[in-house]
């Protein structure tokens, strides 16, 4: 998203805690594991879209950009909800990790 007014600064102790964190790190913190499941795409997004994920040192996109390439519409727990983002954020190339080479 170029030119973005976003909600909060991806830096700031808003969006990271205090200190730097990047992709799905952001994505999971604003679930919580014990109340938020089963949870859907669209209530997610719905909520966070407009939210900045730092994805590098260089590159922030929204969650909705994420959610783009994310294709499960609803998760069932915390696990769930890990394997169907990282699998969007690899499709998309917002992840270097590849679970195959391990």
């Amino acid at each position: 998203m170029a030119d973005t007014q976003w909600p909060h600064d991806p830096d700031s102790d808003e969006g990271s805690e205090g200190m730097r964190k990047y992709g799905q790190a952001i994505l999971a913190k604003k679930v919580n594991e014990e109340e938020d499941f089963p949870l859907s795409r669209e209530d997610y997004v719905e909520q966070y879209g407009d939210h900045p994920v730092r994805i590098d040192h260089e590159t922030v996109v929204s969650v909705a950009d994420v959610f783009e390439h994310v294709v499960q519409e609803e998760y069932q727990d915390f696990p769930d909800f890990h394997k169907a983002v990282g699998s969007g954020m690899r499709e998309a190339g917002y992840w270097y990790f590849d679970i195959d080479d391990y």
